[in-house]
């Protein structure tokens, strides 16, 4: 009794130390970020709209890679007439890296480096921009498919150039230690958007894993 007792506390305890070994590696994880602004001025009315899905997976215990691809949209209506009409493409590829401080909870610092090309439609002006962005939260599994996290905004390098039909070229370069997010003023009004409220750096979403 007492070996089968000792044998049945040694598999436990070999599979608990796997367990903990194998971390996350190997589960998938989805989640999306979405926003949308409005700005109304008589029969003038300005939105800017952004939906980026983004899929990962943990390639290691504490460490995952992944990928956003979405859009953003820019545009600008008075009346019945489009003033202005953009629409970008974002792939923006990332890594993760996890730390565990206890039990479900992990702290995460995440370098994500955006890519987002499209152009105005009416005036054929052309939008390219590339950067990174540096981050750390903390992620909390609260069931087998299902978590929450919480992330600041550390830094951001993004340099934007704005190439119209004829004429000059404009670039915009920003860097920033946790900003208030904010759209550069040039940016904005050439595209036609909405001046958007100031949001902090702080960020709030959930995840399904599977």
């Amino acid at each position: 009794m007492k070996k089968i007792i000792a044998v049945t506390l040694f598999a436990a305890l070999s599979f608990s130390a796997n367990a903990q070994k194998k971390g996350l590696q190997g589960t998938t994880f989805a989640t999306s970020q979405f926003g949308y602004t409005q700005t109304k001025t008589g029969t003038t009315k300005s939105t800017n709209f952004t939906l980026l899905p983004i899929i990962g997976t943990f390639v290691s215990p504490s460490v995952a890679i992944g990928a956003g691809i979405g859009t953003v949209n820019i545009k600008s209506v008075n009346g019945a007439t489009t003033t202005a009409n953009t629409g970008l493409f974002v792939f923006q590829p990332l890594v993760r890296k996890y730390w565990n401080v206890a039990g479900s909870m992990y702290f995460f610092g995440q370098l994500a480096a955006p890519i987002i090309s499209g152009k105005e439609k009416q005036s054929e002006l052309k939008v390219s921009q590339f950067g990174l962005a540096a981050s750390g939260g903390l992620d909390m599994i609260l069931g087998k498919h299902f978590s929450v996290e919480f992330s600041y905004n550390l830094a951001n390098f993004s340099i934007t150039t704005l190439t119209p039909k004829t004429g000059n070229k404009t670039t915009i370069t920003d860097f920033s230690l946790a900003h208030v997010a904010n759209v550069e003023n040039v940016y904005n009004s050439a595209l036609g958007g909405s001046n958007p409220t100031l949001t902090t750096p702080l960020s709030f979403g959930f995840k399904f894993l599977f």
